[in-house]
């Protein structure tokens, strides 16, 4: 259940905090450039004095615009809407309010457990670097909670504060374009990755054309194992989203369609994912790829859980190199 609501926020969280952490809240990634969607993924790494933890607070900073929170099953998901202080471009539409706080409410993860918390948004109005604070409160049944929102004043060790906001660095959008630091030359593409009894390999993206918003690619998975598996999703700071297709025979001619409930990798088996079949599609693509670099995707198995990969960028359809 996702509840919507717009009132303008007063800013300002709780300076107290019931008990003193051990572990603090942190974000598993947190250094982005300047244009791109980030996905920022919180680490809740304790609950309040050993109580467990029911609801998560986060408010987002100004120039991290258009958030789409992740939901979870088993919390209730509100967001929460108002002003930005500033009017930002979204695929050529002006956009001046949107998500300011997000909520997972109504959960239980006991003290003794870990879990994360997701938001994806886009880094945006940057001309230097710039360290974001995305003050974080944790509550703990009716009478627990914790509140991450201290921040360093300039030239103060972050390592001296006792309950720090989670952070991410903002770096300048440089000459290698909105996706500078999101994956760079072919050469640092990775080769095959083992996850578990999954071998993923053969990774590739075609490159776009400009202006072009939506781009195509895929990989190689061969299961090892005694059991089936399926690739449930795939997610990359390079795009919007990105979705699992086909291409299916209709009345003699051939279409593409998205495919529901993830891709089965059968035991034993080898699935590719190519262009003429099951692919990867990339779509609200800021910057189309382009020859000779690399995108990063993490992708999301049934069974096997989660593993990072890399697609070096070859050539545009119909320029493939002789």
């Amino acid at each position: 259940m996702t509840k919507i609501r717009r009132p303008l926020i007063t800013a300002g969280f709780a300076l107290a905090a019931a008990g003193i952490a051990h572990a603090h809240a942190t974000f598993e990634s947190d250094r982005a450039p300047a244009e791109t969607t980030f996905k920022a993924v919180l680490q809740v790494p304790h609950g309040c004095d050993g109580k467990a933890t029911t609801e998560v607070r986060m408010k987002l900073p100004e120039g991290f615009v258009f958030a789409k929170p992740q939901p979870k099953p088993g919390w209730e998901l509100e967001i929460i809407e108002g002003a930005y202080q500033k009017t930002y471009d979204n695929h050529g539409t002006k956009v001046s309010s949107g998500p300011v706080e997000i909520r997972w409410k109504g959960g239980n993860l006991p003290d003794e457990h870990y879990d994360t918390f997701v938001v994806r948004g886009k880094l945006s109005g940057f001309e230097k670097e710039t360290v974001l604070a995305f003050p974080t409160t944790q509550l703990c049944g009716t009478d627990g909670f914790v509140v991450w929102d201290q921040v360093p004043a300039d030239g103060e060790d972050p390592h001296s504060l006792e309950n720090p906001a989670p952070t991410i660095t903002v770096t300048p959008a440089t000459s290698g374009g909105a996706h500078a630091g999101l994956g760079g030359p072919v050469e640092q593409a990775t080769g095959p990755v083992k996850l578990g009894d999954l071998e993923i390999s053969g990774g590739a993206v075609k490159a776009m054309l400009p202006g072009a918003e939506v781009g195509g690619g895929g990989f190689v998975v061969r299961n090892g194992g005694s059991a089936d598996d399926r690739l449930l999703a795939v997610e990359s700071p390079a795009a919007g989203r990105v979705e699992l297709h086909d291409m299916i025979m209709e009345n003699d001619v051939m279409k593409m369609r998205k495919i529901e409930g993830g891709i089965a990798i059968p035991a034993g088996e080898t699935v590719e994912l190519t262009s003429g079949g099951l692919h990867l599609m990339f779509m609200e693509v800021e910057k189309p790829f382009a020859e000779g670099d690399a995108v990063p995707v993490t992708l999301t198995f049934e069974k096997a859980g989660k593993v990072d990969y890399v697609l070096p960028v070859g050539a545009a359809a119909g320029h493939e190199h002789k």
